[in-house]
């Protein structure tokens, strides 16, 4: 069974924002990646900004973020949000994402990835922004 999170985008602030949402909803974060702690990534030009970070907020919800990278347009508010959809397998991750993407516009293909997931984004025909993950254990 999928479990759907939102997917929040900032221009540069992700690390202020979620410092905020941790003092409103308590916890720890799950995840907190630098742009530069990617393999190969040590001196990009955005290293010190955000790649991923995850705070769980309930049993069931998980409040995830990042910063836009400079070499892509600036989050526009209203519209940085996606929904991020957690699978149980490689076969739903793929019956998923093909189905909310008939239509509408890849934005990255599925494909293992180096954090350890099946990952993959698009918009659907009517705008909404997805990412669709199986974890690999």
């Amino acid at each position: 069974m999928a479990s759907v999170n939102a997917y929040l985008n900032f221009n540069g602030n992700t690390e202020e924002a979620f410092n905020f949402y941790r003092s409103v909803f308590g916890g720890e974060f799950e995840t907190f990646m630098r742009f530069k702690d990617a393999p190969g990534s040590e001196t990009a030009p955005d290293g010190d900004k955000i790649m991923h970070v995850s705070l769980p907020i309930s049993k069931e919800t998980v409040l995830m973020g990042s910063d836009v990278p400079s070499q892509y347009p600036a989050a526009v508010f209203g519209s940085n949000i996606s929904l991020s959809v957690s699978t149980d397998s490689k076969a739903e991750t793929d019956r998923i994402f093909n189905a909310l993407s008939a239509g509408g516009q890849v934005a990255m293909p599925l494909a293992e990835q180096f954090w350890g997931a099946y990952f993959g984004m698009c918009a659907d025909k009517f705008g909404i922004q997805w990412m669709v993950s199986n974890e690999q254990k």
